[in-house]
């Protein structure tokens, strides 16, 4: 008779299946890399088939470890949705969350109704900073914010990794006849976000030279970026969280496979003396499982 897998080994294979790195799954549950690998080949062996692939120093999950993985995260979302349920009764009050404009309209109001739906005695306010890293409002009790480091006495949690890639529309592509190669985005309208910075890591990535990102239309929210690049306006850098249900439908695609790292990610920060907030608890622990959610799919 198999062992039936530990939580923390189920926990760590939803984590390393959403997020795609050891090392991304080890900061999601505060564990070491090590920690990490130990749980998935324990797991590996109690479930008693092949789970875990090594490509070069990577590890990928098989086809069977995939599959599993997509069961564990409906029975993860299971567990949470009948905790939520089980603590709708009591949970009253008011939050004001802090989104970056671009996440808040692409991402989190195509799903926010869940959260009005569970905990309807709860009055939520969304507003919009001027930067991706703000986190100065004093009325926000939770903020998303992009960025690395983010100043008082806060707690961060990491929301999503993210790679910025090319994206325009498909009409935009073929106006271009497809984008032969790369030196054809040097006739291409590039849509930058205030500064060219990202255009021109991603031209040195693929062995352009910075000037080849100085053309261009300069914004100041990436909601016209976004807006520009679905209206086939030109080529912008976007990242799955704004552009992500966009490229699923076809409305986005990517002329260049090639993405462009960075050691920014998008973080919950939460002002340290809200943090034991019951509506804040709350509202953070439905949205890490909408973000499994997101994943599952």
């Amino acid at each position: 008779m198999r062992r039936t897998p530990s939580t923390q080994a189920l926990r760590a294979l939803e984590s390393f299946a959403r997020l795609g790195t050891v090392w991304q799954a080890a900061e999601d549950l505060h564990l070491t890399k090590s920690a990490v690998t130990h749980q998935l080949r324990l797991l590996e062996r109690d479930l008693g088939f092949p789970m875990l692939n090594r490509a070069g120093a990577r590890l990928e999950l098989t086809p069977l470890g995939r599959g599993f993985a997509r069961d564990i995260r409906k029975a993860l979302d299971l567990i949470s949705a009948a905790a939520a349920r089980s603590g709708t009764q009591g949970v009253s009050g008011e939050m004001t969350l802090s989104c970056p404009p671009g996440i808040a309209s692409n991402w989190l109001c195509t799903f926010i109704d869940g959260f009005a739906q569970a905990y309807p005695d709860v009055i939520l306010n969304i507003t919009t900073p001027r930067r991706l890293n703000d986190v100065s409002n004093p009325e926000a009790d939770v903020f998303i914010a992009f960025g690395r480091e983010f100043p008082g006495d806060v707690d961060v949690e990491l929301l999503q990794r993210i790679d910025f890639t090319p994206v325009c529309s498909p009409a935009y592509l073929n106006r271009h006849d497809g984008f032969a190669d790369l030196r054809s985005l040097q006739k291409a309208t590039l849509l930058h976000l205030d500064a060219i910075n990202e255009w021109v890591d991603w031209m040195r990535l693929v062995g352009m030279g910075p000037e080849t990102a100085q053309h261009g239309i300069r914004f100041t929210d990436m909601n016209l970026v976004y807006s520009a690049a679905l209206a086939g306006q030109g080529v912008a850098l976007g990242d799955e969280f704004v552009c992500g249900e966009a490229l699923a439908r076809g409305a986005l695609v990517r002329p260049f496979d090639v993405s462009l790292p960075t050691e920014s990610a998008y973080y919950l920060v939460t002002p340290s003396d809200r943090a034991e907030n019951s509506v804040v608890a709350t509202f953070l622990g439905w949205l890490r499982g909408a973000l499994r959610n997101r994943y599952a799919e």
